[in-house]
């Protein structure tokens, strides 16, 4: 009866085996990266947008109200200061719509955290792979 061969791989098809995981780790992590960064785009363009949308309704909700208050505010002051009553709430109401969309916005991290601590993490299973 002959001894089982134990089928050793060879170094040379260690390393191939080795550059074909990592290729695919590498194309994984750049798909993790890509995911990673559309979800805090999204998050981005969500707070962009309500910056956005508070300066426009800051701006026609002025220009709209504006003649209609101060017509009614005109019946018992100035015109000027009726004008200028309105003007001041419209715009602060707009400036904390807007405020609101510029704090979104710097708490967003850009930073693909997700995706670099897997690149550590796949630096390291690389490394112990090679010092087998």
């Amino acid at each position: 009866m002959q001894p089982l061969a134990n089928p050793q791989p060879t170094l040379g098809a260690l390393f191939s085996e080795l550059a074909r995981e990592t290729g695919t780790l590498v194309k994984q992590e750049v798909q993790l990266a890509k995911s990673e960064m559309v979800a805090k785009s999204k998050v981005a363009a969500g707070g962009i947008a309500w910056t956005v949308a508070g300066g426009a309704l800051a701006m026609l909700g002025g220009l709209a109200l504006m003649t209609a208050i101060i017509a009614a505010l005109a019946l018992v002051m100035p015109v000027w200061l009726a004008a200028l009553i309105t003007g001041t709430v419209v715009a602060g109401i707009g400036a904390t719509m807007a405020m609101h969309g510029v704090h979104a916005l710097k708490h967003l991290d850009p930073v693909p955290r997700q995706t670099i601590q897997t690149l550590k993490e796949d630096r390291q299973w690389i490394s112990e792979q090679v010092s087998r």
